[in-house]
């Protein structure tokens, strides 16, 4: 794109907030697909030591580089990166919110400003997240199956985000304590402020998981079974019953039939061992009634939900030794 044309289809309404630690070169590709198209392009960096800070500001971007003596969380990146925004440009309609391992769809940012101008009670709008290397790994392939979500109105939006700038400022923004959870826990408060949220059919990111290890779709997991802990204690109750589902499957399968299975089997029979086939038939139950993807991709989803109760199970058993101990849990960190 010339200058003149980037010129002439800037969304002057709209700031962009990037938000990254050690990206390389997926920032640049991040900050590239955005810087030029948008009023502001805002850059929140967590103690990077890998020349991102550089690289935003050749890139011509607003740095805010937070101070890491105090605990680092998504949120709180997200609100300071917001808040320099709307500092530097009060007038802004949207802001357009963005990991730093994501790229930009060309389509996204003018799609998704027109529907949230044509439609006014809409807080949030977000498009496909696409994951970047699909092949690498059944982990990656995972995302990106997990990113898949319908389009129309929904309750939760994820990190990849185009948000009106008044319904963020009148809800508060982040919590920027949750080290995981924070996208809907925040769609919680706007809902409940009377707007909707709004997944739209149009490609809007291209991500870079690099998830390639074991190790690493155990922390992935595990964060999430932290989250669905906490998301819980804060809006399980009624209507709202935030993730409780999901908590009490964690626990009923990553935690008590476990200890159900090597309890009885030491203290009453061997033959309790058994039960240890209901994790198999789980799988089955997971690819012949789950809809979504067919085929191998269906098989290793139902083989990673059923053992990714393992690693949630251990995500709420930190949740709670958190509220316990009154200590706070530090970032739960995959890559």
């Amino acid at each position: 794109m010339t200058p003149a044309a980037a010129s002439a289809s800037r969304l002057d309404d709209v700031a962009v907030v990037a938000i990254g630690r050690n990206e390389g070169e997926r920032l640049r590709r991040c900050l590239e697909s955005v810087v030029g198209r948008v009023a502001l392009v805002v850059y929140v960096d967590s103690g990077s030591t890998d020349g991102s800070v550089a690289l935003s500001q050749r890139l011509g971007c607003e740095l805010v580089a937070l101070d890491m003596t105090q605990p680092f969380t998504a949120a709180r990146a997200r609100n300071a990166g917001a808040r320099r925004a709307l500092a530097l440009r009060p007038d802004l309609s949207f802001i357009q919110f963005v990991d730093g391992d994501c790229e930009v769809d060309p389509s996204w940012l003018p799609t998704a400003h027109a529907f949230l101008e044509s439609e006014p009670g809409v807080a949030a709008a977000f498009g496909r997240r696409r994951e970047r290397h699909p092949e690498v790994s059944v982990f990656n392939r995972l995302c990106d199956i997990e990113w898949n979500v319908p389009p129309g109105t929904v309750r939760y939006c994820g990190g990849d985000v185009m948000m009106r700038a008044d319904a963020l400022q009148r809800v508060g923004g982040y919590r920027d304590d949750l080290i995981a959870g924070e996208e809907p826990e925040l769609c919680i408060r706007l809902r409940g402020a009377g707007w909707t949220i709004r997944c739209l059919d149009a490609p809007m990111t291209l991500h870079d998981a690099a998830i390639t290890r074991l190790s690493q779709w155990w922390m992935r997991t595990m964060r999430t079974g932290y989250a669905f802990a906490e998301g819980s204690h804060l809006f399980g109750a009624p209507p709202e019953k935030h993730w409780v589902r999901e908590s009490q499957r964690s626990q009923a399968w990553g935690l008590v039939l476990p200890l159900v299975i090597i309890v009885g089997s030491l203290a009453v029979s061997p033959w309790i061992l058994s039960l240890a086939l209901l994790y198999p038939l789980q799988m089955l139950r997971l690819f012949l009634r789950r809809p979504g993807p067919t085929g191998a991709d269906r098989g290793w989803r139902a083989i990673f939900m059923t053992l990714g109760y393992f690693p949630e199970a251990v995500g709420h058993l930190r949740y709670w030794r958190s509220r316990l101990t009154a200590r706070r849990q530090a970032l739960i960190e995959y890559k």
